[in-house]
């Protein structure tokens, strides 16, 4: 991994790609440290127990990478993009024309991309809303008003500033997609919780639970291996090219394979759970009533029920997600179009339905192993009152991340470090 980092710095293209995706990670923190105009900065430093004493506000406060806690420009996060997103993509399994558009290759994906826009700056309003009565309600313990001079045009104004901030996000994210190396709103979520991760090291080490302390860095590793091998495994399915003649040559011919992980999803479906799993205690956070306050204390994030209601929903985006990205229909006919064949399997249909049952044969225990990984640390470490900083949802997007960055890295050099017979 060092010697692919070293050597990406050689390289004056990916050297600037490298550049511009720090840039915007370091604007992306400078914003999280920004407070919105309308709020009193003392009475935010004196309700940061709020945040970091477990529950939705702390993980959601982990996912906007502390901004939430200091009620910053980009307090919001990124979390309404990825909300869009699994509404949009839910809604072209049910709805025939985005389906349609789906079908229609980059031009459709970049309409269906616009809505997701749309929604997002939607949602953002939405919550924006939500997050200005729950500040408000905070004024109680911080013995002073979080927001001076709680009024329509303050509020209007603190509202229009986090929506923009996650329009901003969404932006930026974009242009690290595109300029940049590696998924731009992942890298985001990422720099949130390794941003974090200073702070949770100094509580691990301060934690006056010694099973704690001695406990915490075997987990680590454990999650760190499990991942690894996890994002890593593949199935091989051996492709056979028969020769052609185009014009006098005689071409094609050979044997390949066609690599199927075991988890082709990558750390989206973990992200996507996380995403729903906080949306039930965020409603019993802003809403004043009992119900609402045994929702958001049954949700809890340390707690069983949060936890089993995150593998499942992991389990379940894995299955979607792996639909969505790979479809054995067309790979079939792809194959059959260049002339390649699956030993002792015939071409077209028979492909399909044999790569989509392997497909579901790798998927199966890949989904079971995400869910796993995701749920036991936070179910051990809930019971030495751990923070979410070492929960296994954390540590999972972190090195999931981490791991699809390095590839992208690696093909890039490889595409320009290519060396054929000619040299």
């Amino acid at each position: 991994m060092l010697s692919t980092i070293l050597s990406a710095f050689t390289v004056g293209e990916i050297r600037k790609k490298l550049a511009f995706t720090a840039l915007i990670l370091a604007l992306y923190r400078v914003g999280s440290h920004i407070p919105v105009p309308g709020v009193n900065v003392d009475a935010v430093n004196d309700i940061q127990e709020q945040f970091g004493g477990g529950g939705v506000l702390q993980l959601l406060n982990v996912f906007s990478g502390g901004g939430l806690g200091r009620i910053a420009l980009f307090a919001l996060g990124i979390m309404p993009y990825i909300t869009a997103s699994i509404i949009l993509q839910l809604l072209t399994v049910v709805v025939p024309s985005l389906e349609k558009l789906q079908k229609e290759g980059e031009v459709g994906q970049q309409r269906i991309t616009q809505y997701t826009r749309y929604l997002t700056v939607g949602l953002a309003f939405g919550q924006a809303i939500g997050y200005v009565f729950l500040f408000r309600s905070f004024e109680a313990n911080a013995g002073q008003p979080v927001i001076d001079g709680f009024d329509a045009p303050t509020v209007f104004l603190i509202v229009t500033c986090l929506t923009a901030g996650t329009v901003l996000l969404m932006w930026m994210g974009e242009l690290i997609t595109q300029r940049g190396i590696g998924n731009g709103i992942s890298l985001m979520i990422f720099a949130s919780i390794v941003s974090g991760l200073p702070n949770g090291i100094q509580a691990w080490w301060t934690n006056p639970d010694q099973v704690f302390k001695v406990m915490m860095p075997f987990v680590a590793l454990a999650v760190i291996a499990a991942v690894v091998f996890i994002q890593e495994g593949q199935r091989r399915i051996p492709v056979q090219y028969a020769k052609r003649v185009i014009g006098r040559r005689m071409s094609g011919g050979g044997q390949t394979y066609l690599p199927l992980r075991v988890n082709m999803a990558g750390v989206i479906p973990v992200i996507f759970a996380a995403s729903i799993m906080a949306f039930p205690p965020t409603i019993g956070q802003l809403v004043t009533s009992n119900t609402a306050n045994d929702l958001a204390a049954f949700f809890d994030p340390q707690d069983a029920p949060y936890v089993i209601g995150e593998a499942i929903f992991i389990i379940l985006f894995t299955y979607f997600y792996t639909a969505v990205t790979f479809n054995p229909v067309d790979q079939a006919d792809n194959l059959k179009k260049y002339g390649g064949f699956i030993p002792g399997v015939r071409p077209g249909r028979p492909t399909a339905e044999f790569l989509d049952r392997i497909l579901a044969r790798l998927t199966f225990p890949g989904a079971l192993y995400l869910a796993a990984v995701a749920a036991l640390p936070t179910i051990l470490l809930a019971q030495t009152s751990a923070n979410f900083f070492f929960g296994g949802t954390s540590l999972l997007i972190v090195v999931g991340v981490a791991l699809d960055t390095m590839k992208q890295l690696e093909a890039q050099l490889m595409m320009r470090n290519y060396e054929g017979f000619l040299k």
